[in-house]
């Protein structure tokens, strides 16, 4: 039966017709209200009921009669797990008495005990086994029919734990990289590849949805509380950001029956920000209650997102919906691990132009599928109000409030920025929101008096190219994942471990996703920090007229700008194709974008041949250009100082058969590029090698 069903099974329209009706999370707080006070309500009680919340009486009949069935559920569930706790005490009772019996020493001769008479035999195992399997799966067959799914049953814990993407092994020897020759043999295949399987958690159970679209509910309304509250709530810190008073929220939020407390290891981070973009109120839902464009408006925050339920589907999808969603947040960089987030997330139409969307986390089966879990992260009542604006803009004002539990150190060169909450805040999403409206704006129309660079490129050519760097971008920012998806080892060498710079990082997949070179794909990254300003260092990277000082595959020639599409209001935000003047280089062409915000910039690029070139230029479908990009992603180094934290990374196609094993040479030829890159870097900013 579905969520909201108001149709007993066997009853006459029922068999004409199976219709359903799904409530408001609304409607369904107020009968939950209802049904705690009087789970039988009177004829009475049922018409006042249906006058306030617009329902028909024999839908608050039937509402009732299904709450009081799952009640009843609830309750033999919890006697179930009962049981099945007893049983596992009764086996550990007996495990130990096994254990116990055999130090047994007999009273008369002082001898060890005689196994003749002895219980635990052999035979007698086997059937106490037997007995105890039959009871376990007794036990879960009733759970499991009350639950409406099978009970996940938990790994073995023999099972032997998945090897590194990378095998860096001589001999069989775990000798490190730095000892790389001839007999190195690398199998970079034990179930890794670009388009792995991604397990999403279970869907919503029935009897789970009520308790769901109440919790939505209250983090909706909490969300709008904390997004009008004054400075009671919300202090000012540095660079004009508004952070949570922990203190003041949990004596005004607290929850009846709970305690504050959070042990030693836990962090809150709350923050708000507000802010105008360039795209209409209805146009921002969609795009929040779309888990795909989610993450193609934030790919250098959510790595990747999945909706795992449609609880509620709201008015065309908008007001009144409610999902379930899983998300991975990153810091575009291998040293941080992504916060992995299941939530709910809700949307209503507070009034006409007005828009709030709130999220908060459910504590859902503990998955372990990959060995170690991720640092655990809850998602808070979070979320923004989204007002249209007279002008085309929008107003978002952005709450982010997290409750994480790390208990893997941050690498120094990050520990600094995702510990003041920048890392993941609300101005960090406001500035990449912004950033996104601008770009999607410039996709739909051109700025005014900023022309492109050369003349003959159609507005159908300019919008392939945009949908093309687009995808080069998405891909760049998703290979930087540290996810239990993405296992990247480190490579001995100068700087791995030191303060200023965390070692060259590398993972080895199979590229058979469209749009990407079938083959083997080695990806290489470090991070570095240098006492310049971020400023600095993207006009740096960015420019065609100092690209031949770090680029090593330019072999010092210079490079020359074919175009450029600006995407943005700032001046470094732009699409362009770049020409390398060699002889040799004159069939590639080089895709590049570059963009920056206030919270860090990204310099992303690619090779491409001249036939491509002109399928974008032309107009045409860009999707099945294949694109390996690399690049840049710079970010301040959070201790209040002109110092940045630099990703550099690469991606190199090792062999275009997907079956090939990874050489040693194709490594050290990584290793080497990624290291001489970062020198030069150094040795142009006048950073001086010690940094």
């Amino acid at each position: 039966m579905e969520f909201g069903d108001d149709l007993m099974p066997g009853s006459d329209a029922h068999r004409r017709k199976k219709r359903y009706h799904r409530h408001t999370p609304r409607q369904i707080q107020q009968l939950e209200a209802m049904f705690k006070e009087c789970p039988h309500p009177d004829e009475n009680q049922r018409m006042h009921l249906s006058r306030e919340l617009s329902l028909e009486p024999r839908q608050i009949k039937f509402w009732f009669q299904n709450r009081r069935t799952q009640m009843k559920a609830q309750h033999e569930r919890a006697d179930n797990c009962f049981l099945r706790a007893e049983n596992d005490k009764i086996r550990c009772e007996n495990i130990a008495m096994r254990e116990a019996l055999k130090n047994v020493i007999c009273p008369t001769c002082g001898g060890p005990h005689s196994g003749a008479d002895d219980y635990f035999d052999e035979h007698k195992l086997r059937m106490e086994n037997a007995h105890l399997k039959e009871e376990l799966d007794r036990v879960s067959s009733l759970t499991s029919k009350y639950l409406g799914r099978p009970i996940t049953q938990l790994p073995s814990m023999h099972q032997p734990l998945s090897m590194s993407s990378l095998e860096l092994s001589v001999g069989g020897l775990g000798s490190p990289v730095s000892a790389l020759g001839p007999s190195l043999d690398l199998d970079p295949f034990s179930g890794g590849s670009s388009s792995s399987s991604f397990h999403l958690p279970a869907s919503v159970s029935e009897m789970e949805r009520p308790m769901m679209a109440e919790m939505a509910t209250r983090a909706m309304d909490e969300l709008i509380r904390l997004a009008q509250a004054g400075e009671h709530l919300w202090a000012k810190a540095a660079g004009a950001r508004e952070v949570l008073n922990v203190d003041t929220y949990d004596s005004v939020f607290a929850k009846p029956g709970s305690s504050a407390f959070r042990g030693p290891d836990v962090h809150v981070e709350g923050s708000r920000g507000s802010c105008l973009v360039l795209t209409g109120a209805v146009g921002l839902v969609d795009v929040f209650m779309d888990s795909s464009k989610w993450t193609e408006f934030f790919p250098t925050i959510v790595s990747t997102a999945r909706t795992v339920d449609v609880l509620v589907n709201g008015m065309a999808g908008r007001s009144e919906s409610l999902v379930l969603m899983y998300e991975e947040l990153h810091v575009m960089t291998p040293v941080v691990p992504t916060r992995e987030l299941c939530f709910l997330r809700y949307c209503r139409q507070i009034e006409q132009g007005l828009w709030a969307i709130a999220d908060v986390s459910v504590d859902l089966q503990s998955d372990t599928r990959y060995g170690a879990p991720p640092p655990r992260a809850r998602r808070l009542p979070s979320g923004c109000l989204i007002a249209d604006m007279s002008n085309g803009y929008s107003k978002v004002t952005w709450v982010e409030h997290v409750e994480t539990e790390d208990k893997v150190p941050i690498n120094m060169l990050y520990r600094d920025l995702v510990a003041s909450g920048a890392a993941f805040g609300a101005h960090r999403w406001l500035a990449a929101l912004q950033r996104a409206c601008e770009r999607h704006a410039c996709l739909v129309t051109p700025p005014l008096g900023r022309d492109i660079a050369v003349a003959g490129v159609t507005a159908e050519g300019r919008r392939s190219m945009m949908r093309l760097s687009q995808r080069m971008v998405g891909s760049f920012c998703a290979s930087l994942s540290a996810s239990q998806l993405h296992r990247w080892t480190t490579l001995s060498g100068p700087g791995a471990g030191s303060d200023d710079a965390a070692g060259v990082r590398v993972m080895v997949h199979r590229s058979t996703d469209p749009g990407q070179p079938s083959g083997v794909v080695l990806s290489a990254a470090t991070s570095i920090w240098l006492p310049v300003s971020c400023e600095r260092v993207f006009a740096f990277v960015r420019d065609e007229n100092t690209r031949s000082q770090w680029d090593v595959l330019s072999h010092g020639n210079p490079v020359q700008e074919v175009s450029r599409i600006p995407n943005g209001s700032h001046p470094g935000n732009s699409i362009s194709l770049l020409r390398g003047l060699n002889a040799s280089q004159n069939s590639m062409l080089i895709l590049q974008e570059s963009c920056a915000d206030t919270t860090g910039s990204l310099v992303v690029y690619a090779p491409i041949d001249l036939p491509a070139a002109n399928v974008v230029m032309s107009g045409e479908d860009p999707s099945a250009i294949p694109l390996l990009p690399s690049g840049f992603t710079i970010v301040p180094d959070g201790r209040g100082s002109a110092g940045s934290v630099v990703t550099v990374a690469f991606q190199i196609l090792v062999s275009s058969l997907p079956s090939s094993r990874l050489n040693a040479e194709s490594v050290a030829t990584v290793n080497s590029l990624i290291s001489t890159t970062v020198e030069q870097i150094k040795a142009a900013l006048n950073c001086g090698s010690s940094h």
